[in-house]
């Protein structure tokens, strides 16, 4: 809510990082605050018109390469978010830059889906060139990883003005819109919110039995002790009795 950023703004303003406001949403370590960069996975959560979304913010800094995994790995869609600034990208996308190998370990782990968001275009001027220019590279990229450029969204956004997030830009009027094949149609749409809710939701083989590996497990406050993780095979509901492996506890 706005009481809340612009609590963020305020405190990220003390620390001179007042353009990441946006980001400590999801970034609560005091380590990841003065840093400027994500280190835990953090999870959120949004309701759009068709799903109930979780959003799992994964590190993209290189020296949390692990903490990255563990959020991918539990993923039904990737959201690859690409910073078209200039010399931004061309980094992003060289032999050892961070965005090659993202995409890389996502179809590794097993993500089939995936979004595009060429972030930061206010900085390129909202460029059609510079995002032509970008969705050319990154469709060869990925490509070569394994997805299917003809699946994917491609759209260009401010995450700082919040043009083409939930409602369409007026700084781009060149952008018609993003298509993609899905399984049965081709599915189209303007903004990242429109992309999100063209996800299809991954067929799940729940008459199998249940298989939930941990995540982790919190400790909460007035709750008690909450293990975490992601449904594989099977469901899991309120009165079930299961059992730990290697222990059968």
């Amino acid at each position: 809510d706005k009481r809340t950023i612009e609590k963020f703004e305020k405190e990220a303003a003390e620390l001179g990082k007042s353009s990441f406001k946006y980001a400590w949403v999801l970034d609560k370590l005091k380590a990841e605050r003065e840093r400027g960069i994500t280190i835990d996975i953090a999870l959120w959560k949004f309701e759009t018109p068709k799903y109930e979304v979780t959003v799992i913010d994964a590190p993209g800094h290189r020296d949390f390469i692990k903490n990255m995994i563990t959020g991918t790995s539990q993923a039904d869609c990737a959201i690859l978010i690409i910073a078209g600034g200039t010399g931004e990208f061309e980094a992003g996308i060289s032999k050892d830059g961070q965005t090659r190998e993202h995409a890389l370990l996502a179809f590794t782990l097993g993500v089939r889906q995936l979004i595009v968001a060429v972030n930061k275009m206010d900085t390129t001027k909202w460029s059609e060139d510079r995002f032509n220019e970008i969705v050319k590279e990154t469709t060869n990229f990925i490509k070569k990883v394994g997805f299917n450029p003809k699946q994917v969204a491609f759209v260009p956004i401010s995450g700082w003005h919040g043009d083409n997030m939930l409602e369409e830009s007026v700084n781009m009027p060149w952008f018609k819109g993003w298509s993609r094949e899905g399984k049965t149609s081709t599915i189209k749409g303007k903004t990242l919110l429109d992309a999100i809710d063209g996800i299809e939701p991954p067929v799940r083989p729940t008459d199998k039995p249940l298989r939930l590996p941990l995540q982790d497990v919190y400790k909460i406050g007035g709750i008690g002790t909450v293990p975490v993780g992601r449904v594989e095979t099977g469901i899991i509901k309120a009165g079930m009795i299961v059992n730990f492996a290697p222990s059968n506890v």
